[in-house]
């Protein structure tokens, strides 16, 4: 099989490896010369036995429409695209229809598993025609883990339904991500413990939180204990919002990835507004002492 990949980053990158590695030749394009086997994205399609497939893995939004118009001018009948960024899954739809005035077929796929996946295999969900699926089945089980199929790879529904899999499993990694977060900021606040990575290392086996989220934190806590290095601002990829839309729409309630999404909001704030107001207030009913705001934001010492 051979399948052309528009997109060569930290993913596209390990995944055109993974492929190779798997006996798939592929033809990778990219902006970056440095890194793209052809020159052009004609190129690409040019290199491609009939009928192509083409897989896209560019950043979501205006690059990846983008992308799906250019190629609807490129492709013919009975091509397949795979879309496998962060796509909104409503996009989804735009897309297909974009393409299939052309004849171009379309499947939509959200991919895990992050840096790691060219060694581990990357979870897929798909969205699509199940003939489709089954055509482009060789890419997906060379990207996927080792073992049962059915544990890495799930063809979840009708076109969409990839990236809305993809984006409330997002969402799980929020409220996944906050959980051990708060966890590590009390055991570093109790003067009794003194090994917080060894707590963490201590639950990665056995225990009901072991998960390999945990074991990357405890990656992280290796060389860096109190995470002195790393500054506590945290920025949103867009899917956790997405899937708190859909909650609302759909009147499910998802206390966790709402507080985990608003804890986030709030990492970007030296100085919060909204707790700014909250000490007013304290102070103004119940006299409460406030910190004056000193030479950097929050820092201040004097009491009023």
């Amino acid at each position: 099989m051979h399948i052309g990949l528009i997109g060569l980053g930290k993913m596209g990158g390990n995944m055109r490896t993974r492929l190779r590695r798997a006996g798939i030749e592929v033809t990778g394009y990219d902006r970056d010369p440095s890194v793209s086997d052809v020159a052009k994205l004609a190129d690409l399609v040019a290199a491609l036995p009939i009928p192509r497939l083409v897989w896209i893995m560019v950043p979501h939004g205006a690059p990846t429409t983008s992308t799906v118009e250019a190629l609807a001018g490129l492709l013919a009948a009975d091509d397949l695209v795979i879309e496998g960024g962060n796509s909104r899954f409503t996009n989804d739809l735009v897309h297909a229809r974009t393409l299939s005035e052309a004849g171009i077929h379309y499947l939509d796929c959200g991919v895990s598993g992050g840096v790691w996946g060219l060694e581990n295999g990357y979870g897929l969900m798909v969205g699509g025609d199940a003939a489709l699926v089954q055509r482009a089945m060789p890419v997906f089980d060379a990207l996927r883990p080792d073992g049962p199929r059915e544990e890495g790879f799930v063809h979840a529904g009708s076109v969409g339904a990839g990236h809305y899999a993809k984006m409330v499993h997002n969402g799980i990694e929020y409220g996944l991500m906050q959980a051990y977060a708060e966890a590590y900021e009390l055991l570093a606040a109790k003067d009794i413990v003194t090994d917080v990575h060894g707590c963490f290392k201590a639950w990665t086996r056995g225990t009901v939180v072991r998960s390999w989220l945990l074991d990357l934190l405890v990656k992280a806590l290796e060389t860096d204990q109190d995470l002195a290095e790393i500054r506590g601002f945290v920025n949103d990829s867009g899917e956790g919002r997405w899937t708190l839309e859909e909650a609302i729409e759909n009147a499910v309630p998802m206390p966790v990835l709402s507080a985990a999404l608003f804890a986030r909001f709030a990492s970007r704030q030296d100085d919060s507004p909204a707790m700014k107001a909250v000490a007013a207030l304290r102070n103004q009913f119940g006299g409460h002492a406030v910190t004056e705001a000193g030479p950097t934001s929050g820092a201040g010492s004097t009491q009023k």
